[in-house]
């Protein structure tokens, strides 16, 4: 009785330290990336990215129901239902600790627990739970509302309950346990599909209890059994049920005459009855077995049925409605993610793999079925899919991506000459070396060991001298190394000096030694939620960012070990003391060495209850934008926090974002044909059927060497065209479209422009006739063509605009008629200023001055405990850059009393960060534009800035080059630190700057004598 009291008195308290912890460090709104869509749709019950979120969107709806109307408060509560989940897999996993080391320290079930054994059990708990509390990767996102918080809950409570049926399962109606776990599995599948990688090792506990001859061939197949069923559920329940579903309702739509969804509907109704006879014909007939096999299946797929959301919520069209979900065939490719392509796993092809060519000389293709569309009263086929037969394959391929610079990052990496042709010893090379170790295993020991900065790190190799961006560290060895101040006195330098990694490693062995069947199955979580993601998703190369969030199940059964290395610990040091003070060492010892220190030393890398980048920075892309503005943006982080600002804030309703990324769908193409808050339909004049599924997806240029331009509206209604007179045919007999002229052309009518406030009356002798320019690809895909639908036909009622951090090749060629006015870039019918080598860097400066200055918000950047890496790295370079295109540009136009309060408010607003070269080197032309404006105080401040920054750098290549460790010296560091130095000698020399430039004088030739030869060796 008391250890049951105890045990659970403890998980609670658990509990409490772990929600405290995220609470206090909670953001208070909306985080990047996933996360603004995330609450967009929870808030509104819309229809997020596949596969979809059901379960978590649901959830976060109701946490969303306790900001009473202020909808500022919405990302707060649904961030505290990550931090309350996150609390509850702590106390999940005490407990679960504490089973596993019950099971060590006691011979039977029913042995007495003396107070030296509790003491130990309970020690374990705390340290092994409070360690994974402070994680880096655990706490990250326990922060922010994303999915992985709710997933690893799911986990924990999973493993937990098949420790609860093993330790009851002779005992009358334990296999409830095991119903209750289908239940939490199908569940999980609404929130995330890690869940479900706890199953081979839930298989093994099975067997250990229910085997009857526990041998090496037993436990072989056994772990087949778990990995069939991983299988079964992951492609057979979730995959195949609606896909089954699909076909029905093909032949009960288009064989059978009836309505769309009759025959899923009728399909279900099968499902339901063979689910219903099996448990009655195993009642009956008194099969256990059977009986629970089909009870788990049945309550697989009620936690599952959470899916039926995605259907219901895509039908009635709410704003965010990716894919748009509303038949069994689009429901199939949601789930299965159909539109990011298939990933080889067994077998597949190199990179540098070509067709098979057949005695023609033509290329063999390969069937690959048919897809099917939604039409108005039938299904149709949208394209028949097909792919070639490759000449270079191998088993295992993991170097298989022909894709833009991947091929290139490959050999790279594998130092591979520029023909050289892959070998099977490659492919191995590469799966160690970058997916197993440099994207698993570095984030591994960043948990455990240390880590040097949260920068991107996954295009470096580290190692153990010097150090690299985004690389573990220990810190033991940091002080001889002499890292720079920036690494050592930087809120993200965590060094935990491998302690708990080795009071895991010493957990591992003991558990080992005296459980081994349990340390198997701990064994088997931490393979199949580690490594083995790493081998079935199979990465490319490199990641929009890191990928560290997709192992926290690995990281969670470690911490398992973690709390057992406090048994190990007590037994080492028991043979001179008892029991009970050696378990109180041991406890004591390592909550020092693990959950205290990681707290001491991640608490400042995590604090991000003063941070407010995303929401904020989302709001000057919607604040830069005229009235009923189009905004086109790009990607993750230009688009979902923006989502957000938008669909749970009310923030510019008028503005209408269109991503890009997604304009490539017909579903959202569609979307945008219709109304939207307050924002009017889209000037999109195409037909629904002229663009939908397998129409019109690309078109090629075919150059008819037509002189001029061409009016973008003629060129659309061209390529738009069902006239076979418009079309070629093809090889395969198709006809289709084809792009006669890249010279495009928008005729202006000053009326129009004028009526419309595109540009001011003291701008109107600067309009141009006509925007004329080259469209600078060799096709147009969906969203190129729905963007020139919409220049064609706007006729400037519209402001058209893209936000500053969109990729170049998204703006279709119209840079020099691109003018910044904040965050966003808008076509403005203005004549070409040929005189600016910086396209983008044009501004319309007035408009521009008054959205930074009095419009902007800027995130607590000054003030805030912590900024995480989209902060400094993306965004704080983007804000650097608009400041200094708006003070060069105010002072070009012939404002300085402007261009000075735009350089005061910079200084004021931001805080003095120096996150690389490239913004050192905007700050060197901040710092001419200070002394032009003849505020030398602050132009002195600038170059000390950026003076101690590189300095700071130098002098720790220099102590490379010292110590011979000329392999790690960062070579364009070096140079171009050299080079800004003498580009502020030279700009404090023009201004009269004597002492500074004395300084900088001395340093400049300092280091040019310091780094001589390796300058020399680079430049011969």
């Amino acid at each position: 009785m008391q250890y049951k009291k105890v045990n659970n008195l403890l998980g609670y308290l658990c509990f409490v330290i772990a929600s405290i912890t995220y609470i206090l460090t909670l953001e208070p709104s909306v985080s990047f990336w996933d996360c603004g869509e995330f609450i967009s749709c929870a808030y509104r019950l819309q229809v997020a990215h596949q596969p979809g979120y059901p379960v978590f969107a649901m959830l976060g709806k109701a946490f969303s129901l306790l900001s009473f109307g202020n909808n500022a408060k919405v990302p707060y509560f649904t961030n505290m239902m990550a931090a309350l989940a996150s609390g509850a897999t702590i106390m999940f996993l005490f407990w679960t600790i504490t089973a596993l080391a019950k099971k060590m320290l006691l011979k039977a079930v029913d042995d007495t627990i003396d107070q030296g054994r509790l003491y130990l059990i309970m020690g374990a708990g705390l340290v092994g739970a409070l360690a994974f509390t402070y994680t880096d990767t655990f706490w990250f996102s326990a922060v922010e509302t994303i999915v992985f918080s709710i997933s690893s809950l799911c986990t924990a409570i999973v493993f937990w309950a098949i420790l609860k049926w093993d330790s009851h399962a002779e005992e009358p109606g334990a296999d409830r346990w095991l119903i209750f776990i289908a239940y939490v599995i199908g569940l999980s599948i609404g929130i995330h599909l890690l869940n479900l990688l706890t199953i081979p090792a839930l298989a093994m506990v099975y067997y250990f209890k229910r085997g009857k001859n526990i041998n090496p061939r037993g436990i072989f197949l056994t772990l087949l059994a778990g990995a069939a069923i991983l299988v079964l559920v992951q492609y057979g329940i979730r995959g195949y049920t609606v896909q089954f579903a699909a076909y029905f309702d093909l032949f009960f739509v288009n064989t059978l005459g009836m309505g769309f969804g009759s025959g899923a509907m009728f399909f279900f109704v099968i499902l339901i009855a063979i689910l219903v006879g099996g448990i009655w014909y195993s009642i009956k007939n008194k099969k256990p077995v059977l009986n629970l096999i089909f009870l788990c299946i049945t309550f697989i797929y009620f936690g599952y049925s959470s899916f039926a959301y995605i259907p219901i919520r895509g039908t009635a069209n709410p704003d965010l409605n990716n894919s748009h979900p509303d038949n069994a065939f689009t429901l199939y490719g949601y789930l299965n993610r159909i539109q990011y392509g298939e990933t080889p796993l067994l077998f597949g092809q190199y990179f540098d793999a070509k067709p098979k060519l057949d005695d023609s000389g033509n290329p063999i293709s390969i069937d690959g079925g048919v897809v099917y569309r939604k039409g108005k009263t039938q299904y149709e086929v949208a394209e028949h899919k097909s792919s070639y037969e490759l000449d270079h394959t191998t088993f295992l391929p993991r170097m298989y991506s022909s894709e833009g610079q991947d091929p290139q990052f490959y050999r790279e990496w594998l130092q591979m000459a520029d023909q050289q042709t892959p070998t099977f010893v490659d492919n191995m090379k590469w799966m160690f070396s970058w997916q197993i170790w440099q994207m698993y295993g570095r984030y591994f020991l960043w948990n455990f060991v240390g880590r040097v900065n949260d920068a991107d790190g996954q295009q470096q190799m580290g190692g153990f001298h010097g150090y690299v961006d985004g690389d573990w560290t220990s810190g033991i060895f940091d002080g001889a190394r002499h890292l720079p101040k920036a690494v050592v006195n930087g809120t993200t330098y965590t060094p935990l000096y491998a302690l708990p990694l080795i009071i895991g490693l010493i957990g591992c062995w003991f558990h080992f030694q005296r459980k081994k069947r349990d340390a198997l199955i701990v064994l088997l979580l931490f393979f199949f939620t580690g490594v083995a993601i790493v081998l079935y998703v199979n990465q490319p190369s490199i990641q929009p960012r890191e990928r560290d969030y997709s192992y926290v199940g690995s990281f969670y059964a470690f911490a398992i070990w973690i709390g057992l290395g406090v048994i190990g610990l007590a037994d080492l040091i028991q043979s001179k003391l008892n029991q009970k003070t050696a378990a109180l060492i041991a406890t004591g010892v390592c909550l020092l060495a693990a959950p205290v220190l990681m707290a001491s030393k991640e608490w400042k890398a995590h604090d991000r209850s003063t941070k407010m980048t995303p929401h904020d920075m989302a709001y000057n892309y919607l604040i830069s934008c005229p009235p009923n503005a189009i905004l086109f943006t790009y990607g993750d982080n230009d688009t979902y926090s923006l989502w957000y600002d938008q669909e749970v804030e009310n923030i510019r309703p008028d503005v209408r974002i269109v991503n890009l990324s997604l304009f490539t769908g017909d579903w959202y193409i569609h979307q945008m044909q219709k109304k939207m808050n307050e924002s009017a339909p889209l000037p999109i004049t195409l037909p629904f059927d002229k663009y939908k599924e397998g129409i019109r997806d690309v078109i090629y240029f075919d150059d008819k060497k037509i002189p001029g331009y061409d009016s973008v509206k003629e060129v659309f209604d061209f390529i738009t065209s069902d006239d076979k007179a418009a079309q070629v045919q093809y090889q395969s007999g198709e006809w289709g479209n084809y792009l006669p002229t890249k010279n495009f052309m928008i005729p202006i009518h000053p009326a129009d422009v004028m009526k419309n406030h595109v540009i001011t009356p003291d701008q109107q002798d600067k309009l141009t006739d006509a925007i004329k320019w080259k469209y600078p690809s060799n096709y147009i895909t969906k969203e190129n063509l729905a963007m020139l639908d919409i220049l064609a036909h706007n006729n400037w009622v519209r402001p058209i605009c893209f936000t500053t951090t969109i990729g170049q090749e998204n703006l279709i060629g119209m840079q020099q008629y691109l003018y910044k006015e904040g965050f966003t870039y808008r076509l403005l019918p203005l004549k070409p200023d040929t005189t600016t080598k910086d396209q983008l860097g044009k501004i319309n400066s007035l408009v521009m001055y008054d959205n930074v200055m009095n419009k902007f918000k800027f995130g607590n950047f000054k003030t805030a405990k912590y900024l995480d890496h989209e902060s400094t790295t993306m965004f704080y370079p983007v804000m650097v850059t608009t400041f200094l295109d708006l003070i060069q540009g105010l002072i070009k136009d012939g404002h300085p009393d402007l261009a000075l309060k735009a350089l005061h408010k910079y200084d004021e607003a931001l805080p003095d960060l120096n996150p690389g070269l490239d913004v050192a080197d905007r700050k060197i032309y901040l710092t001419q534009a200070a002394y032009t404006l003849h505020d030398v105080v602050l132009g002195d401040k600038f170059v000390n800035s950026v003076d101690n920054y590189i300095t700071d750098e130098l002098d720790y290549n220099y102590r490379l080059l010292q110590d011979g460790n000329t392999g790690n010296i960062n070579l364009r560091d070096v140079q171009y630190g050299v080079s800004f130095i003498n580009g502020l000698a030279g700009v404090t020399a023009e201004n009269h700057r004597d002492a500074l430039n004395k300084k900088l004088q001395d340093q400049l030739k300092d280091y040019e004598n310091k780094f001589a030869p390796v300058l020399q060796r680079q430049q011969q």
